[in-house]
C-alpha cells in the first residue's frame, strides 16, 4: 500500500503544479469562469495558482506532506464556485452539458483524493 501511496502522492503534486501553471498561462480562462461576486479577479486567479503550485510541491515534503493536504483540500473547497458558476453558464466554456455536470462531482473526487494524504501511511506511523 505504501508504493501505491506514495504515487498517489506524486500524482496529486503534479496535477496541483500543472493545474497551478495553467492559471498564469491560460489567465483569460478562468477570468471568464469567475463568478462575479469574487473580489480582484486576476489577483485571486494569480493566488489560486500559486497556492496550487506551492501546496503541490508541499505535499512531497514529508514534514508538510499532510498539512499540505488540507491545504488542497481547503483550496479546491474554496474555487467550487468557480466550477458551479461555470455550469451555471455554460456558454462561457462550449462543451457539453454532461461535461460541465461532471466537473462537479469530480471536485469531490479530488477531495477525497487529497484527504486521503492527511492520513500517514502505515510505514510512517511505524516509525
Amino acid at each position: 500500500m505504501n508504493r501505491t501511496k506514495t504515487a498517489s502522492k506524486y500524482l496529486l503534486a503534479i496535477f496541483m503544479v500543472v493545474a497551478g501553471t495553467m492559471h498564469f498561462v491560460r489567465t483569460e480562462f478562468y477570468l471568464t469562469i469567475m463568478p462575479s461576486y469574487v473580489p480582484l479577479h486576476r489577483e485571486a486567479v494569480y493566488l489560486s495558482g500559486f497556492l496550487e503550485i506551492a501546496l503541490g510541491l508541499l505535499v512531497l515534503v514529508p514534514r508538510f506532506s499532510q498539512l499540505a493536504a488540507w491545504g488542497i483540500i481547503a483550496l479546491l473547497i474554496a474555487v467550487f464556485p468557480a466550477n458551479i458558476y461555470l455550469y451555471q453558464h455554460q456558454e462561457l466554456l462550449p462543451a457539453p452539458p454532461l461535461l460541465h455536470l461532471f466537473r462537479l462531482p469530480l471536485q469531490g473526487v479530488f477531495i477525497l483524493w487529497a484527504y486521503w494524504h492527511t492520513r500517514p501511511s502505515e510505514l510512517s506511523k511505524r516509525e
